[in-house]
């Protein structure tokens, strides 16, 4: 795929925000923005912490690539304000952020879909009361994991091995959510499948599987160490790879995503069955970063994934012209089951490089 980076023009590299996520956010758009410069394009940071979105008209940019995570940057927000600035961005539009943002809404549509996703409680603020806490370690069964259901980046996760420390467990999740998400663990191996396109030309990328010290694929762990280990090539056998490119890029359809996005899965240790836990739809592209591998493994650089990814920067609607959805198979609704369904499974076989 070949980008003439000059018709890009100038564009904003969106980082930092307000969310709990800050420091990782500035971390991938830093290097966002140093690959592109390296690439000819005209790249300049904003944070929107700093300066008022309108300031991007004002400035000139012609398109942004969005390198916030969490809140104010990954949830629909900044896509929404993006669309009334009729300002194209990289990622999935605002229907499709607002719902993969919020883990317990993208589980009520996968489970619609027939998808598999861990059994879930969730926990409303006024349900967060002693006896109905401990009740979950009986619904869910023990270990369990609890979580506040619209960060990222393992804020706020706790691996609940008893009923002594669920309480404890709540309130953690609780200082960054309003709800709580209490799920099923499932034993087992990690692993993450990167997606990039849309619709029927969406492509699964290889699969990378994640080793980390005891099972802590913490925040600390995933940013701030080298002691995760990374496989990519997976490892898993081929037809256990390309079962979890199928469940993901169906996923990814079916929540309306565009331009890139990126699952994380459980394997079930007794069965091998995939079990989807979330869709990132602005994926971190920090040094320890797994998209960025992925893509390497694939034959596609990280100057060259983020060219790729700028280019397919969009609006859900052009001034004065169709939805970018109603160009997806089956119709104009993100959430379209037969859209879900439609096309043949891409995977990361197909060529990728620039």
């Amino acid at each position: 795929m070949s980008v003439d980076v000059k018709s890009l023009g100038k564009v904003a590299v969106l980082m930092g925000g307000t969310s709990a996520e800050r420091q990782i956010s500035l971390m991938s758009g830093n290097g966002v923005l140093a690959a592109l410069r390296s690439q000819g394009v005209e790249a300049h940071a904003f944070d929107p912490a700093e300066h008022d979105l309108t300031e991007l008209r004002q400035q000139g940019f012609a398109r942004c690539f969005i390198a916030l995570h969490g809140r104010h940057g990954e949830d629909g927000s900044v896509q929404g304000a993006l669309e009334l600035l009729h300002m194209p961005y990289t990622g999935s539009g605002v229907l499709a952020s607002a719902i993969a943002m919020d883990k317990v809404m993208t589980k009520r549509v996968w489970i619609a879909e027939g998808l598999p996703t861990p059994r879930y409680v969730r926990l409303e603020p006024e349900g967060r009361g002693r006896e109905r806490v401990l009740t979950v370690p009986d619904e869910l069964g023990l270990p369990l994991i609890v979580k506040p259901p619209r960060e990222g980046s393992s804020i706020g996760i706790t691996k609940v091995v008893g009923y002594s420390t669920m309480q404890a467990a709540v309130e953690l999740a609780a200082q960054y959510d309003a709800d709580v998400l209490c799920e099923e663990f499932i034993e087992g191996e990690e692993v993450t499948c990167p997606v990039l396109g849309a619709g029927a030309d969406a492509q699964a990328l290889p699969v990378v599987k994640i080793i980390a010290p005891e099972g802590a694929y913490d925040y600390h762990n995933k940013y701030f160490t080298e002691d995760v280990k990374y496989q990519c090539p997976s490892g898993l056998p081929e037809a256990e790879e390309r079962e979890i490119q199928r469940i993901v890029l169906q996923a990814y359809r079916t929540l309306g995503c565009r331009g890139w996005g990126r699952a994380d899965l459980m394997i079930r240790a007794r069965d091998r069955k995939p079990f989807l836990l979330e869709m990132n739809t602005s994926p971190g592209m920090t040094t320890h970063s797994l998209v960025p591998m992925s893509a390497k493994a694939a034959g596609l650089s990280y100057d060259a994934l983020c060219v790729r990814i700028l280019a397919s920067a969009a609006l859900d609607a052009a001034p004065g012209g169709p939805s970018a959805l109603d160009a997806a198979p089956g119709g104009p609704s993100a959430l379209d089951a037969a859209a879900a369904r439609a096309g043949s499974v891409s995977s990361s076989s197909a060529p990728l490089a620039a």
